[in-house]
C-alpha cells in the first residue's frame, strides 16, 4: 500500500498507529509518500498513492472514511498574517477557508505556522474565525482512498477507538526537528481530533457549499 502522508505534526498519532497496525495485524507492506497537503491531493488524483489524508476541499470526488483532521475552535497551525492576500502553496482547504471568510492576508499552515504562533507572532487563527461565524469545528482534511477500500475503512474504525500514546523518545525527536518543546507538541495535539461527528459533517457540508 502506498499511503500519502501529510508531513505535519497534526498527523503524528495516526502515523504511529498506521505503522504499527500495518506491520503487525494487517501484514501489509507500507510505503509512504510524505508531502504537503496540496501535493498529496495531486498524488491521489494521479493514483500515485492508494490512500491518504487530503484537503477537505478536494475530498468530495473520492471515497472517504470517517476520519479527518479537525479543530473544534483553535488549531494554532492555520494562520492568516497581516498583509496582502497570499496563498500558501502547501494548502488547499486553508486558502479556500480564507476566501470563504472574506479575509485578506498571508495564509500560513503547518509546522511553520505553529512555530510562528509559539514564538508570539500575531495572526488570525482561521479555525477560530470559522468558529466565530458558524459555532462549528472546521475539517481541514479527510482520509480518502482510491484502492484498498475495505482495509482503509477497517484501519479508520480501529483508529477511532484507540488512544495513541506517543513515546517520549518520539516526542523529543519530533519536537527537536521543529525547534519546539515536547510539552508544546503535546499541547498542540490536544487541539486536534480525528473522528467526524455530526457537527464536523455539518461544518464540512457548509464549507463545501460556500466554496462552489
Amino acid at each position: 500500500m502506498i499511503f500519502g502522508s501529510i508531513s505535519y505534526l497534526n498527523l503524528l498519532p495516526f502515523q504511529l498507529f498506521l505503522k504499527k497496525e500495518l506491520s503487525t495485524a494487517m501484514n501489509m507492506s507500507l510505503h509512504y509518500k510524505r508531502a504537503v497537503p496540496s501535493t498529496i491531493n495531486k498524488a491521489l488524483k494521479r493514483r500515485e498513492v492508494d490512500a491518504g489524508f487530503i484537503s477537505s476541499i478536494a475530498s468530495p470526488r473520492y471515497r472517504c472514511t470517517n476520519l479527518g483532521i479537525i479543530a473544534d475552535e483553535y488549531v494554532y497551525s492555520v494562520l492568516l498574517l497581516k498583509g496582502e492576500y497570499q496563498k500558501d502553496p502547501a494548502s488547499a482547504s486553508s486558502n479556500q477557508l480564507a476566501k470563504v471568510l472574506n479575509l485578506k492576508g498571508r495564509v500560513l499552515i503547518g509546522d511553520e505556522a505553529l512555530k510562528y504562533y509559539l514564538k508570539g507572532g500575531e495572526a488570525l487563527d482561521l479555525a477560530n474565525e470559522w468558529y466565530k461565524k458558524r459555532r462549528l469545528p472546521f475539517v481541514f482534511a479527510r482520509l480518502c482512498y482510491n484502492k484498498h477500500g475495505k482495509k482503509i475503512e477497517r484501519l479508520a474504525k480501529a483508529f477511532e477507538n484507540k488512544k495513541i500514546k506517543i513515546p517520549q523518545y518520539i516526542l523529543k525527536r519530533e519536537a527537536k526537528k521543529r525547534a519546539i518543546t515536547p510539552n508544546e507538541l503535546k499541547w498542540y495535539l490536544e487541539h486536534i481530533h480525528y473522528k467526524m461527528n455530526h457537527k464536523s459533517k455539518k461544518s464540512l457540508k457548509i464549507f463545501l457549499k460556500l466554496s462552489r
